[in-house]
C-alpha cells in the first residue's frame, strides 16, 4: 500500500518544529528515525497532513556525561548507542539490550527517543528506561520539563507526551559501583519483538547480598511495568534458590499479563517467571 498524500517540512530547527506542531496540532506528526512511522503510513494506520522531519536537528544528538548523568540525545541512532563507550561504562544495562533492538539496518535508522517516544509494550529501552529510573526532557514552545521513566509509560503507544510537546533527551544515572545489571528476553527470532523481557538492576554487596532492586518488565502488560512486589521478595537475599522462588510467586500475584498472537496470559507469566530466574542469576554471577 501507499500513505495518504501529505505535506513535508524538513525542520531547520527546534523552534521551527515546535512552532508547526502549535500550528498544524493534530493533523502534524513528528518525523525522526521513521523506522516505526513509515510502516504505519504505508498501511494507513497513521495518516497526517503534515511529517514534521527533525532528523537533522544536530542539537538533539549525541551521548555526553555531565556529573553523574549520562544523557543521551532523543535523535541518537540506535546503531550509536549500541557503539557507545559511555554506554557501555555508564549504562551496561543500556548497552546489554541494544543487540536486541530489532536488527541492523533498523539500528542504524531508528532513534532512542523515537523507541520511547513510540511506547510500544515491546520495545526494549522503554523497560530499560523504567529500570534505570531515567528521566525524560520534554520540550514545547511556552518552555521544558522533565518527566520521571515511571510516569512517562501510561499505556499502548501512549506516553504523557501532551499536544505540542518532544522529547529531546533522555538523562540516566550513571552507574555506580557494586551496581549490577541484567537484561534477558524470548522471542520467536533474534530481532523479532519479544514475546516478553525484563529489565533489572541491584546493588550487590560484599556479602553478595541484594538491595535497590528493580525489575522492569516489557511486554509483560499494555506498557513496560516494574515488579515491585518480587523485587521486595529478592531485597535482603543473595539471589538463592528459595528467595527466587518467593519472587517468582510474587510476580504471580501483582502481574496482570496481556494476550497476543504469540501468548496467553498464562504462558506469558510462565515465560516471565522463566527470565525472573536467569536475571537473578545473572545479577549475583
Amino acid at each position: 500500500m501507499k500513505p495518504t498524500p501529505f505535506g513535508y517540512v524538513k525542520a531547520a530547527s527546534l523552534p521551527q518544529a515546535l512552532d508547526l506542531l502549535a500550528r498544524h496540532g493534530e493533523e502534524a506528526q513528528i518525523l525522526a528515525g521513521g523506522q516505526s512511522l513509515i510502516p504505519t503510513l504505508n498501511m494507513r494506520l497513521s495518516a497526517p497532513r503534515l511529517l514534521i522531519d527533525i532528523s537533522g536537528l544536530a542539537d538533539l544528538s549525541g551521548i555526553a556525561v555531565a556529573g553523574d548523568i549520562l544523557r543521551i540525545g532523543a535523535l541518537t541512532r540506535h546503531a550509536e548507542v549500541e557503539k557507545s563507550e559511555l554506554v557501555a561504562r555508564h549504562a551496561p544495562l543500556i548497552a546489554a539490550a541494544m543487540p536486541h533492538v530489532a536488527h541492523p539496518a533498523i539500528r542504524n535508522r531508528g532513534t532512542f527517543g523515537g523507541s520511547l517516544a513510540l511506547a510500544d509494550p515491546a520495545a526494549e529501552l522503554p523497560a530499560c528506561c523504567l529500570a534505570l529510573a531515567a528521566t525524560m526532557i520534554v520540550q514545547a514552545p511556552s518552555g521544558s520539563r522533565r518527566i520521571a521513566a515511571r510516569d512517562f509509560f501510561k499505556g499502548l503507544f501512549e506516553t504523557a507526551l501532551e499536544a505540542g510537546e518532544v522529547l529531546t533527551a533522555i538523562e540516566i544515572p550513571i552507574a555506580v559501583p557494586g551496581q549490577v545489571f541484567a537484561f534477558e528476553e524470548l522471542a520467536r527470532r533474534h530481532g523479532d519483538y519479544a514475546i516478553v523481557g525484563i529489565a533489572a538492576t541491584a546493588r550487590k554487596a560484599a556479602d553478595g547480598t541484594l538491595s535497590d532492586i528493580r525489575l522492569a518488565y516489557l511486554n509483560l502488560e499494555s506498557r513496560p511495568v516494574l515488579a515491585g512486589k518480587a523485587a521486595a521478595a529478592l531485597a535482603g537475599t543473595t539471589g538463592d534458590a528459595a528467595a527466587v522462588t518467593a519472587a517468582q510467586d510474587a510476580l504471580a500475584g501483582e502481574a496482570s499479563p496481556h494476550a497476543d498472537l504469540n501468548a496467553t496470559p498464562e504462558t506469558r507469566l510462565h515465560l516471565a517467571r522463566v527470565l525472573l530466574g536467569r536475571a537473578v542469576a545473572r545479577l549475583i554471577a
